[in-house]
């Protein structure tokens, strides 16, 4: 890869759950003021409303061509809802957690549309939706009258630090097919973008710190915790002497994001007035509905329930009631005095009237889940020393969750920097300057290949024994790569070797495993899962058993590999291959 320094601009994609942006900056205004970072202003439709970032979803027409991305589609479905001509059309919609939820990805995988009656393949809804974002990008900057050519950015491409290697490995393959050059593209993990980006904040910007608490002082230890649209991120990050970052336990979480509330939130509606009355809006009234979907994260994020008994939400009154008359005959009214909420949920005009006890109820789980991460790295005795927990993310302000970490770790400082949301986003063009800001990572997985060694009877598992040409071997067995909870310096080597057993052989797949064990024994192992089949092309053949040396690259954002013919030292082609 070149040198990533020479690009003229950086320019970084955070691809979210609920909401995705872009950011960039100049090289030469990095230099000079690293957060001189700029990002556009999405506009919803006609109304006043106005965002950092536009909302996760794409329609697409009958041909399957791109038509609208964020508000603009967001708005163009609604208008074919309320005109009946969307039949043809294909929305999708918070569609980034199937990479999370799908633990077998592969270029094939299908997604459901918004009505999930249609499918298409992952692939391309993906690399259209990121096809789009770089393409506003260059418009923006073409109007600006900056003319930076495509392959003169440095792009970055957030994902969670939680995803598998498969996943992260989609996504690239999404953006190359979008027509990112490979070597121009890096990916950064969301909470280490967010770390970075603090690093750069002065004390003022980072609310709870104490006066002249700085982050950049040499062994300063602290957790982040990203949470997310779709996912809560969480690690911990110590500043070395160097200025970068060391990474001091691995990152951990789960789908405990702000969309997990939203889920909870629409659940209860169901139960006082129907699921069939909820899909009702949804197709009737489809600008109801997303306001609903509005008002309630906009009131999860920013409600403080410490000094109040009630939560009051505005609500699309009318189309609810038109909705409540059309599948039961009655009035919202009378279905929630019939409900189970009657005493705790008041209907008062075009609002509802939330007992505080039922609000914090739908946080509960998500809150208890974060808490419990959380919790499990502090069983780390060497983290005890950690003061700090640096809360970012979208989801980061949320009271609620302030109030509950708050009173699970009195004795700690949280802190919460300015523009919490847009702090992954910013962070990423900061990396994009600079990739070797992280200096070093905990392995999440133990990484291995599949190899086979002489036979001994009471060493291995009879199972495994194998007779090849001859001699008497114990096959599949997991040679370890690298250990699951490793610190690995960023890009170290590890070299293994193979051969090829056939004449003229033009071609050699390793089959490269991982396990959630940290020292695994064999492949097929009930912990242990096939990664993918790194293939390596030989330009030539020969008649005798040919030596291969494979370097495997560790310790950054994405897993690499790199071979070499043993007797020529001539590199040879080498790709992993996900399928």
């Amino acid at each position: 890869m070149e040198d990533l320094r020479e690009h003229l601009m950086v320019a970084a994609v955070d691809f979210g759950t609920t909401y995705s942006g872009y950011s960039f900056s100049m090289r030469a205004d990095w230099e000079d003021n690293p957060l001189k970072i700029s990002n556009p202003i999405w506009r919803a439709g006609s109304r006043q409303f106005v965002s950092e970032k536009t909302p996760t979803c794409l329609l697409l027409n009958s041909n399957r061509e791109f038509v609208a991305f964020g508000f603009e589609a967001e708005n163009k479905w609604i208008d074919l809802l309320l005109d009946n001509e969307h039949k043809d059309y294909y929305y999708f919609e918070r569609f980034k957690m199937n990479l999370h939820n799908n633990k077998n990805i592969t270029s094939g995988m299908m997604l459901d549309d918004i009505t999930g009656t249609k499918r298409l393949p992952a692939f391309h809804v993906f690399k259209l939706s990121i096809q789009y974002l770089v393409n506003h990008l260059l418009d923006v900057l073409k109007k600006r009258g900056n003319l930076v050519k495509h392959d003169e950015v440095q792009y970055v491409l957030t994902v969670p630090a939680i995803w598998t290697d498969r996943a992260k490995r989609f996504m690239r393959s999404c953006a190359e097919g979008a027509g990112i050059p490979t070597n121009n593209l890096i990916l950064a993990l969301e909470p280490e973008a967010a770390s970075i980006f603090c690093q750069f904040l002065s004390t003022e910007k980072l609310k709870g710190s104490d006066p002249g608490f700085t982050m950049t002082a040499e062994g300063t230890k602290f957790m982040v915790v990203d949470l997310g649209g779709g996912t809560a991120d969480i690690t911990v990050h110590e500043k070395a002497a160097n200025g970068h970052l060391k990474e001091k336990h691995r990152a951990i979480g789960n789908d405990c994001g702000g969309t997990s509330i939203d889920r909870r939130f629409f659940k209860l509606f169901e139960e006082i007035i129907g699921k069939t009355t909820m899909d009702s809006l949804k197709k009737e009234s489809p600008l109801a509905y997303i306001d609903l979907i509005r008002e309630f994260e906009s009131v999860k994020r920013t409600v403080e329930t410490e000094t109040k008994t009630k939560v009051t939400m505005t609500i699309p009154v009318v189309a609810l009631e038109t909705s409540c008359q059309k599948v039961h005959n009655k009035n919202l009214e009378s279905l929630l005095a019939n409900s189970s909420y009657s005493t705790d949920i008041k209907l008062a005009q075009d609002k509802i009237r939330i007992n505080v006890e039922v609000f914090n109820k739908m946080f509960k789980p998500s809150v208890d889940s974060v808490i419990s991460l959380m919790k499990e790295i502090f069983q780390d005795k060497s983290l005890k020393d950690v003061t700090h927990l640096l809360m970012v993310g979208g989801f980061s302000d949320c009271q609620l969750m302030h109030d509950a970490v708050r009173q699970a770790f009195p004795e700690k400082k949280i802190i919460i920097p300015e523009e919490a949301g847009l702090a992954v986003l910013k962070g990423a063009v900061l990396f994009g300057h600079d990739p070797e800001y992280i200096q070093s990572r905990i392995m999440r997985c133990s990484y291995g290949v599949k190899t086979n060694v002489p036979w001994h009877e009471q060493k291995y598992d009879r199972k495994h024994y194998a007779v090849m040409e001859g001699e008497e071997r114990c096959d599949n067995i997991f040679s370890l790569i690298v250990g699951k909870d490793e610190s690995v310096e960023a890009g170290m080597l590890v070299k293994k070797s193979f051969f090829t057993p056939f004449k003229h052989q033009d071609k050699m797949k390793i089959m490269v495993y991982v396990s959630e064990e940290t020292t695994p024994g064999y492949v097929d192992d009930d912990t242990c899962s096939l990664l993918c089949k790194p293939t390596i092309t030989f330009s030539d053949t020969c008649e005798y058993r040919r030596w291969v040396d494979v370097e495997f690259v560790l310790g950054k954002t994405e897993i690499d590999l790199k071979a070499h013919d043993r007797n020529s030292g001539k590199a040879i082609s080498a790709k992993f291959d996900l399928n």
